[in-house]
């Protein structure tokens, strides 16, 4: 299964909406997806209807031994394809260093788990705290959202950076899939500014093209629905990008062999 960490350094960009967009597109396949939420707000777990579950991502950083994390993993509001393993508020006591192998407990938490999501999507807290380096410890690939602002540019630059490190330390096989912008008004020249700059300093690594603003979006969100199920103006164009930034984290298909022309040609001679 590929695990995708969402993370960003600064709040309030996306992260979740990126999140559920990628749960969506799973869901939409009819591939199994699993979302784990590392952020004490929640947001994704209220999306999903999966507050009040009796174990959360809390449980699974304190005591990763097997059969926890499974226990933790509940359905979701979605249908049987898309689980989720959620946040609660005590998840921010987590935030900071818990002893010797503090940064590795959800990679072993999810390793004890059995293996038959397609995707398992990590929704990370805006900032580099233990949460957000557990994430990066599990995670295969690693996805930057960012706002077409000068800060949240900013905080796109510390998070590459965070990956970076973790990959080079702890994690090699950790790469970056993208960068997404996120609630792009292509007719406000701020936001083409900052998206340029985006582009000129990564080049193909940032997500193209960018997500709009949609109202489609919150709304979807707050009815608990996925995005690709929801009929509103620009809502089926967001979900098309949402299948290709998915496309973009998932391994490619394996090739299959080239199979020889037959000839009838050296048995009629």
């Amino acid at each position: 299964m590929t695990v995708v960490a969402v993370l960003s350094m600064k709040g309030g960009v996306g992260k979740s909406t990126v999140s559920l967009g990628l749960a969506s597109a799973a869901w939409a396949r009819d591939m199994r997806a699993l979302v784990v939420d590392l952020d004490p707000q929640a947001n994704a777990t209220m999306a999903l209807d999966a507050m009040g579950a009796p174990f959360t991502t809390s449980d699974v950083l304190a005591d990763p031994r097997p059969g926890v994390a499974a226990d933790a993993v509940v359905d979701s509001a979605w249908g049987p394809t898309v689980r989720v393993l959620g946040a609660e508020r005590s998840l921010e006591h987590r935030n900071s260093r818990q002893g010797r192998n503090s940064a590795s407990r959800l990679r072993t938490g999810l390793a004890t788990m059995p293996r038959d999501y397609g995707v398992v999507v990590i929704d990370c807290p805006p900032s580099l705290g233990e949460l957000t380096r557990n994430a990066l410890h599990a995670a295969d690939r690693a996805i930057i959202v960012t706002e077409p602002n000068h800060f949240a540019v900013h905080g796109a630059a510390e998070a590459l950076e965070a990956v970076a490190v973790i990959a080079r330390a702890a994690n090699p096989r950790l790469t970056v899939a993208a960068v997404v912008v996120n609630r792009m008004r292509p007719d406000e020249r701020e936001h083409r500014l900052h998206a340029d700059l985006l582009a000129a300093e990564y080049g193909a690594l940032v997500f193209s093209p960018p997500l709009p603003e949609c109202p489609g979006i919150p709304q979807s969100q707050r009815a608990g629905s996925p995005i690709h199920a929801w009929n509103s103006p620009g809502s089926r164009d967001v979900a098309d990008l949402f299948d290709d930034l998915l496309d973009a984290v998932l391994p490619p298909p394996p090739r299959r062999p080239a199979v020889p022309a037959f000839s009838l040609r050296k048995y009629l001679a």
